[in-house]
């Protein structure tokens, strides 16, 4: 058993309460590898913001669960370094499917996990549910629900259709398994097509999709529901269209690829919406920087030649989110 404070590593308990008392949200990005991370822990250093380093079931199985655990005590050292003496960083388990899972990742070091039962029938994500948050809370883990299902393709998360949260479920959801927070659906969606052009209109001038508006009106109902409480948003990248753009021009096929307008997500941001879930932007940006590398220099074959610019990329990502989406810049508890 590993103690995640022996890592350095917080839960989200009073970031969360910060966030919705200051009207802000907390960035929630996911990683795969040492670029990514690295990017994630310079941003958020250098604008003082507090973080959740977010790994998928997919992504522990290919960073291996014992590496991801010095990695994320090596992202405290390295916030340090960077200035940052008093650093926020959760490491959160995104889209735990099973009891078995949670377990392993609390066991291991993790601070928060989410067990997402929103597949099965109410009743059963209920009980699954429960079941997690007794066993986190023993170690003072938080532990993150879900009500409502995402539309779109994330690591080991399919789902063809959407299935918006319903207000009139959550204060039972909440009440009988004691979740920390809740993961709701109003309209976001995984991956880098989160509409089809069927569900969008085309701006006539620059000829890009527009997607339909989140249900504000349904995040309005459970905030009435549950005044305080942290709510999260997954699916919530805004798939850049320069990104989207280089990656295109230099082989890549992402034709219509749409995301969330970031000015929807900052109106979020401003309410109980506490955590914003950001992987797709990541994604792309990586890839794009690694397409144009490539396109200019075929011959290049030195990893840190290639993945050196995506972390810059990346790094440039990430501080535009926490500054300009999210709001989250010099929130720590503690500026020194």
């Amino acid at each position: 058993m590993v103690d995640y404070k022996s890592l350095g590593l917080v839960n989200t308990r009073e970031m969360f309460k910060r966030a919705i008392n200051g009207g802000y949200a907390i960035p929630a990005f996911n990683f795969n590898n040492m670029e990514q991370l690295q990017a994630i822990i310079k941003a958020t250093s250098e604008l003082k913001s507090p973080v959740i380093l977010q790994v998928s079931k997919g992504a522990r199985a290919y960073a291996n669960e014992t590496l991801l655990r010095y990695m994320a005590q090596g992202a405290v050292e390295y916030a340090k370094e960077l200035g940052n003496k008093h650093p926020e960083i959760a490491l959160h388990l995104d889209h735990g499917d099973t009891f078995e899972t949670c377990k392993s990742c609390i066991d291991y070091g993790f601070s928060s996990v989410m067990i997402d039962g929103s597949h099965l029938p109410y009743d059963e994500n209920v009980a699954l549910t429960k079941k997690v948050v007794e066993y986190a809370h023993q170690f003072d883990v938080t532990v993150e629900g879900e009500l409502g299902v995402l539309a779109g393709v994330e690591d080991d998360v399919v789902a063809a259709e959407s299935h918006y949260t319903r207000p009139e479920e959550v204060i039972d959801f909440v009440t009988k398994t004691g979740v920390d927070s809740l993961a709701i659906s109003i309209g976001t969606s995984h991956g880098a097509y989160k509409f089809t052009p069927e569900q969008c209109t085309r701006d006539p001038k620059t000829g890009l999709l527009v997607p339909p508006p989140l249900a504000f009106d349904i995040l309005d109902a459970i905030m009435e529901k549950l005044p305080g409480f942290p709510i999260v948003l997954h699916g919530s990248s805004s798939v850049p269209q320069e990104y989207v753009k280089i990656i295109n021009e230099n082989g890549g096929k992402l034709p219509d690829a749409v995301g969330i307008p970031e000015e929807q997500l900052r109106k979020a941001a401003k309410s109980a919406v506490c955590k914003i879930n950001i992987d797709s932007d990541s994604r792309l940006a990586f890839t794009a920087a690694v397409r144009k590398v490539f396109a200019e220099n075929p011959g290049e074959f030195d990893p840190r030649k290639y993945c050196g610019p995506a972390r810059d990329l990346m790094t440039e990502l990430y501080e535009h989110k926490v500054k300009n989406v999210l709001g989250s810049d010099f929130k720590l508890a503690q500026i020194d």
